[in-house]
């Protein structure tokens, strides 16, 4: 599949922006591994080292070439440092349809920081022909994550999708939350 161009500007909105992931992103790539939950969601391995940092750095710039989507490293609009990453996951999108994901750096979290980044992921997603709904998998448990998700502007839908996902190699429960390209349905 070929993806929309990588924006010409970045996505902004309140205190961050999201930018191409770059090498020196490494350090913010080791925080995230020393969260118990992010290395079991995507390729970071946990409590990283810099060569296995700079490795994931490296897929992270080859998946908009590849087709699957954009991945962002979320930066403070204030000093462009590096405080967490975000993507938005296209293998749907002929579907209308795209999954994102989100992660703050530990020590950047709580500032609201992640549901900035996930507005500005969205506003940035209505840019994508084609693309009407982008969606979002949490478990349960996460409140963290539900309450990004609700500040974000995302509506839960209803029911649970049992063992939907596969997370640290068993497959989960996951709520449903979306967002829908305004004018258009929910489906």
């Amino acid at each position: 599949m070929t993806l929309p161009p990588w924006p010409a500007e970045s996505p902004a909105h309140g205190q961050v922006l999201l930018r191409a992931v770059e090498a020196r992103d490494a350090a913010m790539a080791q925080s995230l591994s020393t969260d118990p939950y992010v290395p079991q969601t995507g390729s970071l391995p946990g409590d990283a080292t810099v060569r296995e940092a700079l490795a994931w750095v490296g897929r992270q710039q080859k998946r908009h070439a590849e087709g699957a989507g954009f991945s962002f490293t979320i930066a403070r609009r204030s000093d462009d440092v590096a405080i967490g990453h975000c993507g938005l996951w296209l293998k749907d999108l002929d579907e209308g349809r795209a999954s994102a994901g989100y992660a703050v750096a530990p020590s950047e979290r709580g500032r609201g920081y992640a549901a900035e980044a996930l507005a500005a992921l969205t506003e940035f997603a209505w840019t994508v022909p084609g693309l009407r709904r982008v969606e979002l998998f949490i478990e349960p448990w996460n409140d963290g994550s539900i309450r990004t998700a609700e500040r974000a502007g995302y509506v839960r839908e209803e029911g649970l999708q049992g063992r939907h996902r596969k997370v640290g190699g068993e497959r989960r429960d996951m709520i449903l939350f979306a967002s829908v390209r305004p004018g258009h349905s929910a489906r």
